[in-house]
């Protein structure tokens, strides 16, 4: 069992929030079922006592599950960026006693490696959560007219709005290929630039509409320009670079991505790691991805899941 330091307590990063704007009672109105929820539990076998380091905690569904097993909240820190979701974890009841904590993941982790802190699980859970996309004012999705923000931190100043509408046009190709893989990231980038500016997520929904597809090439597009925004792709990368220092000896983690470029760099990572061999720091624990789509069908979002799992050395 690896103790918590107390001054954490509710921290928060840096910076002010104090003129964002919280829903005190977003507790009523939170829909959210956490991704592959048994499958995380099993991976991350938790016992009596363990500690839990939650880098992604959302509304605390995946914590809730495990508090019930270790039945220890006062040894389970909850990161987040997204200030509704620490509003909402300081305020639920069945994790009073944990630590909650303000802050991007990859910030979290270098604070708690300075802290020598170390857990006996680690859950990453990457992705828009359900109350993310379902609130409009975010401009998550497309489906819903909103501004184009889609920060998952909102006092960042980047914002889908400025990728949009100041991007040059090889920036913005650029953007769409690398992050959503679209080969015709060039053409679609000058279709963006001959229409903007634009004001909200509906008007570029509507340029971007292609009846001969069926899926909406706006869901690509709009993938993009949110890893972009909050810098995904980067902060995952960097962050487990650092995961095993904070990680205990036996300790699980498990890793929830969204979509292959996500899963690449999990995928890539783990395996480098789990090599035999006197640098050896991992042991895979899930030799292939679990799908959502197999272990979690009644769960919508878990459709493009994709959880891998391993155990330090």
């Amino acid at each position: 069992m690896h103790q918590q330091s107390k001054n954490m307590k509710h921290s928060t990063p840096p910076h002010d929030d104090s003129n964002v704007p919280v829903n005190t009672e977003i507790s009523e109105s939170v829909n959210h079922l956490p991704v592959l929820i048994d499958e995380v539990v099993k991976l991350l076998n938790p016992k009596t006592g363990e500690s839990y380091l939650d880098l992604t905690a959302g509304y605390g569904g995946h914590a809730t599950a495990i508090i019930d097993k270790t039945k220890a909240p006062e040894q389970v820190t909850l990161v987040d960026r997204d200030v509704f979701a620490f509003e909402f974890l300081q305020q639920a009841p069945v994790l009073k006693g944990a630590t909650i904590v303000h802050n991007s993941f990859e910030s979290a982790v270098e604070m708690l490696i300075s802290e020598n802190k170390r857990y006996d699980m680690i859950l990453l859970d990457l992705g828009v959560s359900s109350p993310q996309l379902d609130n409009a004012d975010r401009g998550f999705s497309f489906s819903k007219q909103g501004p184009l923000d889609m920060r998952m931190d909102r006092q960042q100043e980047l914002s889908a709005k400025t990728i949009i509408n100041e991007y040059s046009k090889e920036d913005l190709s650029n953007v769409l290929y690398k992050y959503g893989e679209l080969h015709n990231s060039r053409q679609i980038a000058s279709r963006i630039i001959e229409n903007r500016p634009f004001v909200d997520t509906s008007e570029l929904a509507q340029i971007l509409k292609d009846k001969s597809r069926k899926v909406h090439p706006a869901t690509l597009i709009f993938q993009a320009i949110r890893i972009a925004v909050n810098d995904e792709l980067g902060q995952l990368e960097r962050t487990l670079n650092r995961i095993e220092e904070v990680l205990a000896d036996n300790g699980r983690l498990c890793i929830i991505s969204f979509h292959s470029l996500e899963d690449r760099i999990v995928k890539n990572f783990l395996k480098d790691a789990s090599i035999p061999g006197y640098q050896q720091r991992f042991e895979l624990l899930t030799k292939k991805p679990i799908s959502g789509k197999i272990k979690d069908v009644t769960n919508p979002r878990s459709r493009s899941a994709m959880l891998r799992a391993a155990s330090k050395k």
